[in-house]
């Protein structure tokens, strides 16, 4: 069935208002992937406030257009899948990593960050992102592992001074 035209300025509407709230898109080809494993992948997606939408190239590049996402033109070529991280910058990049191991169709093409265009081949750049609440943790074990040091340093000095004391 053939969209018209207020179908397509809506689609347009749609991803641009999807691009402009995004952190993070990640552009892949879902051709061979079944509907079932698309339905879980949009769940899943829905789940990790991951915005996702099959769009027509020429519809995707007229969307994009004056986001920080206009880098990902050249790779809106074939089917194409956009997801956009909506709370976390590498949510949908980790989401799409997973499901292409599970489904050998599925393949990533490039990925968007800050209007950085980044290669398929470095989807770990946003993939292995740590969370905020990731990131807290690390930190505040970082601040724990040198509070700790620093209690240490002052008991071996404590311990050198009264050892000089004895003496």
């Amino acid at each position: 069935m053939a969209l018209g035209l207020d179908d397509k300025k809506a689609i347009v509407a749609e991803v641009n208002e999807a691009a402009k709230a995004a952190l993070s898109a990640v552009v892949a080809d879902s051709r061979g992937v079944t509907v079932g494993a698309m339905t879980g992948l949009r769940k899943l997606a829905r789940e990790n406030n991951v915005y996702i939408r099959v769009v027509r190239n020429t519809l995707m590049k007229r969307a994009v257009e004056g986001t920080e996402f206009q880098c990902l033109n050249e790779a809106f070529t074939g089917p194409t899948l956009i997801a956009f991280s909506n709370e976390h910058p590498g949510a949908a990049a980790r989401l799409l990593k997973d499901f292409a191991a599970q489904e050998e169709s599925f393949t990533v093409k490039a990925l968007a960050f800050e209007g950085e265009f980044i290669g398929a081949e470095n989807i770990d750049k946003l993939a292995t992102l740590p969370t905020y609440d990731e990131a807290i943790a690390q930190l505040m074990m970082t601040m724990k592992e040198a509070s700790a040091g620093k209690l240490v340093r002052t008991l071996a000095a404590l311990r050198d001074q009264k050892e000089q004391e004895a003496a």
